[in-house]
């Protein structure tokens, strides 16, 4: 095994961090002398490390957006589902992003422990899902069954796809309507 060297004047890389997601360039790192294609630069904003080598970077980039007045519990599962298509792990996303649908249901009021199925009707029917949107939530309901019942891997493509997806859910539901002025109390 080669040994790791320090250097503070490595080949400058831009990359979007995938530990604070900033846009960042760095010059600052480690490198194996005889290894070209191996660098680890650390952020100049979080100060964390960033591996890459032949293209990949790890940690990855977290897909998505942050979203307000979102409820803790929801954001932390829409965080998890960013957090593990970085990683990697795009059929958990793809399993957590169905399960965000049924917490997103919960939140709004529909019962627990309903089926699926039931929580997806609640949804469209309480009128949390936009005009033409019934189509994401089935879209997030069909991968999420492919990935629970299907032996195929999802993809790092279906992963971000549902990200998109939930993401403009979540802005639909709670961004948007915390934005609203609060009447004026006569």
């Amino acid at each position: 095994m080669q040994p790791w060297h320090q250097a503070s004047n490595i080949e400058s890389r831009s990359y979007v961090c995938g530990f604070c997601s900033h846009k960042v360039a760095s010059a600052t790192g480690y490198f194996v002398s005889n290894v070209s294609h191996t660098r680890i630069y650390l952020c100049p904003h979080c100060s964390k490390p960033t591996y890459f080598t032949n293209g990949e970077q790890t940690p990855g980039v977290i897909p998505g957006n942050p979203i307000n007045g979102v409820p803790a519990d929801v954001t932390a599962l829409y965080d998890e589902a960013r957090k593990s298509v970085a990683a990697g792990a795009t059929t958990g996303s793809v399993l957590l992003c169905r399960k965000l649908l049924m917490n997103i249901a919960v939140s709004q009021g529909a019962d627990p422990g309903k089926s699926f199925a039931e929580y997806v009707t609640y949804l469209a029917d309480k009128g949390y899902v936009p005009p033409n949107g019934r189509g994401w939530v089935d879209h997030i309901r069909q991968k999420g069954n492919e990935a629970t019942h299907e032996i195929v891997a999802m993809s790092k493509a279906d992963a971000e796809e549902l990200i998109l997806f939930a993401e403009m859910l979540l802005k639909f539901i709670y961004e948007f309507p915390s934005k609203l002025p609060k009447p004026k109390v006569p």
